[in-house]
């Protein structure tokens, strides 16, 4: 027997990316002590108050079934959030909550296309972009961005790249290089979309981290919100990447469709932490900003630390809690320096290779330990760069 294509290429035959993680884990197990700087995954926990609620939640008996698209309380807090932050009338119709904003990945582009369809993703990308696209049985097709430009992609490469394609993916802030798309940049993307009449799919779950610049929803373009799927999640603005609470903002028709597609799919989310959702959420932005905070912290150590030597480039990271690295000066690729790193300081890094061709010879720092280990790591990562340059 056989399995089916859909899974046995969900990685395009070659590595999932996360080569250098798993090794880090293995040493780990073994009793290794190692500092990482790998996943996305904040140094503090979800905040006491959170936890709470969820446990009265649960306690109180919100265990059973809850509604597919979400509980209205969740979707309404959701929808407010959305139309606070953009602008863009938003109501629970425009939501659907999904387990995690991976979810939320999956089912729009589900929704945008038919197997064999042409689906656009910018290189560098999230390691589970490709895979993603491949899961719904589209044809990925990367559009390399370049380390020159800051990451910021230029609407004539995804116009060239538009033939057979029915989507667009996007990532601002993005995750791995930092980059915030400027507007030129949004209004460039939007234009290209219409011309070609694509569905944009933009995930946005770092926007309530940036450091430098301005977040743009591509769905506040004008006539860009019947065609923008938006991409949300609890996981980096709150702190609960282990609840699994994200959502999925689009034009109702399209909504309508995916709850039915949620019903055979995920069937929903649990209802008490749904309920702790709408507790964090109603916090407000002082609460996100609160954690952020530590991220901005360490990016301005990272700015000061790098500014004392010459090996080591940093790609401006103006919001997300990752710093993209420049280490092609070691003559080593990305692959290699992260491996070597670990193997001789026991750091472990991302290689940039994880996340596309464009990023080769980068490697990707997640700001996710305290402030003095984060420097120190840092200072070590530039040292050793420096030595494998003399070398």
């Amino acid at each position: 027997m056989n399995l089916s294509q859909r899974l046995t290429t969900l990685t395009g035959g070659g590595s999932d990316g996360w080569d250098v993680f798993i090794k880090a884990r293995k040493m780990i197990a073994e009793g290794t002590p190692v500092t990482e700087l790998t996943i996305g995954e904040h140094d503090i926990r979800t905040a006491a108050p959170i936890l709470q609620d969820m446990h009265a939640s649960a306690m109180s008996g919100h265990t059973g079934y809850a509604m597919v698209p979400g509980t209205d309380t969740l979707r309404d807090a959701v929808a407010a959030r959305t139309e606070a932050r953009t602008g863009v009338p938003t109501s629970r119709d425009n939501v659907l909550i999904t387990p995690g904003g991976q979810s939320a990945l999956f089912a729009a582009h589900a929704a945008a296309c038919d197997p064999g369809d042409v689906a656009l993703y910018l290189d560098p990308y999230y390691a589970t972009y490709p895979g993603t696209l491949r899961g719904v049985s589209a044809v990925p097709r990367a559009i390399i961005t370049r380390a020159e430009d800051a990451f910021q992609p230029r609407a004539s490469d995804i116009a060239a790249a538009c033939d057979g394609a029915t989507s667009l993916l996007i990532n601002s802030p993005n995750n791995p290089t930092g980059t915030v798309y400027s507007h030129d940049t949004m209004t460039g993307i939007a234009g290209v979309c219409q011309e070609h009449d694509l569905w944009l799919i933009s995930d946005e779950v770092y926007d309530s981290q940036v450091w430098d610049g301005t977040h743009l929803s591509p769905r506040a373009l004008p006539d860009m919100a019947k065609r923008t799927l938006v991409v949300g999640s609890m996981s980096k603005s709150h702190a609960m990447t282990g609840s699994r609470c994200g959502w999925l903002i689009g034009p109702e028709d399209v909504i309508a469709h995916l709850i039915t597609f949620a019903t055979h799919t995920t069937y929903g989310v649990p209802g008490f932490i749904q309920d702790a959702s709408v507790f964090a959420l109603v916090q407000g932005p002082d609460f996100e900003d609160e954690i952020a905070a530590p991220f901005r912290r360490r990016r301005a150590i990272a700015h000061r630390v790098l500014a004392g030597q010459n090996t080591v480039g940093l790609i401006p990271a103006q919001g997300a809690m990752y710093l993209m690295l420049d280490v092609r000066a070691t003559g080593l690729s990305g692959d290699d320096f992260a491996n070597a790193l670990l193997d001789t300081h026991h750091i472990a890094v991302m290689p940039g290779e994880s996340f596309g061709a464009a990023a080769a010879g980068h490697v990707r720092v997640a700001m996710t330990i305290d402030d003095s280990a984060f420097e120190d790591a840092l200072r070590t990562v530039c040292s050793f760069a420096e030595s494998r340059t003399a070398a």
